[in-house]
């Protein structure tokens, strides 16, 4: 028996930069970290030689191609593993629509755990860059590159994507009060909206790829991300409010599924109960919304906001990691 034990991921600035129709020409930026909140893959030998996978529902299906789920059966199938195998998951946060890279972190936690079960060593980057084949490349989800790294590699990141589909990760380095502060003024609350990300993103490369202009607002949100980098290399957390508020103001402009008249309300009620700035994390329309606030505001930002759901956290300097093995 395996078990793989993977974060979810918060990104501050450039998401939508990962997208291919965008960075294969301009290339992009994101800056992320991974949180304490997890997926955790278990992988045991089914002792019948057929095969079982459990999430949200239990399949047992007769070979490989029958399985429903596209992550577990593509997954099966780059490892060859054709079955023997049982497969179940579990996740400390709702595992669709949350905008922390959920299926992503399922994803690299599933082959990090395959990977273990078949007595095979795989790092970070070859755990993102086959998540990324199994997301994109296989399944065919419209989504981007930044939360296979993130999930993957953990900490705190400035994450570049090329032009010729390779990918840097790296560490954003500060002093760790900068890093505790960052930590303590950031509010996050749960909207109880879930969402499809695949056709919210589908939508947005479709925008981008078409519009000059949706171009050149990415171009400024990957400049913002380099900003970002920078004042967080000086220990500086000054702008960084200011920062990503006008990231979200830019995000807001690329289509009208980023946002909602609803959550357009509870931003703005956030701002004028105290936060610098903020953001709704992941593709937009639902899932978990960000608030950049001296902490002495937060309680006064939840009270405003007291229909959605306080949820602590904090920062995750491990990415995926195999947390028990029994033969």
């Amino acid at each position: 028996m395996i078990t793989s034990k993977t974060p979810l991921r918060m990104s501050f600035v450039g998401g939508g930069s990962d997208l291919p129709v965008f960075y294969r020409k301009y290339g992009g930026a994101v800056v992320s970290t991974a949180i304490n909140k997890f997926v955790y893959i278990t992988v045991n030998k089914k002792f019948d030689n057929r095969i079982r996978v459990s999430y949200s529902r239990t399949e047992e299906p007769a070979n490989v191609d029958r399985i429903k789920h596209p992550l577990v059966r593509e997954a099966l199938k780059m490892l060859g593993i054709a079955g023997g195998i049982e497969i179940a998951g579990i996740a400390d946060i709702p595992a669709r629509g949350s905008g922390l890279g959920s299926s992503s972190s399922y994803t690299v936690g599933l082959l990090h755990a395959l990977h273990a079960y078949r007595g095979q060593f795989a790092s970070a980057e070859r755990l993102a860059r086959e998540a990324c084949e199994i997301e994109i490349g296989r399944c065919g989800d419209p989504i981007g590159k930044q939360d296979q790294f993130a999930a993957a590699f953990g900490g705190f990141n400035f994450i570049e994507f090329y032009p010729d589909d390779s990918v840097s990760v790296e560490p954003i380095i500060c002093k760790r009060e900068t890093l505790q502060q960052l930590q303590a003024n950031t509010l996050v609350l749960y909207t109880g909206i879930t969402r499809s990300a695949s056709s919210l993103l589908k939508t947005q490369q479709q925008a981008v790829a078409s519009q000059t202009a949706k171009q050149k607002v990415l171009r400024r949100m990957v400049e913002l991300a380099r900003q970002l980098k920078a004042e967080l290399q000086k220990n500086n957390l000054q702008g960084f409010g200011e920062i990503i508020h006008e990231n979200w103001r830019l995000k807001r402009s690329l289509t009208s599924t980023v946002s909602t008249s609803k959550i357009d309300d509870w931003y703005e009620r956030g701002r004028k109960a105290g936060a610098v700035g903020g953001k709704l994390l992941g593709a937009g329309s639902g899932g978990f919304l960000m608030f950049y606030a001296p902490q002495e505001r937060h309680d006064a930002i939840a009270r405003e906001l007291k229909n959605l759901r306080r949820i602590d956290f904090s920062f995750e300097p491990q990415g995926s990691k195999i947390i028990f093995v029994h033969d």
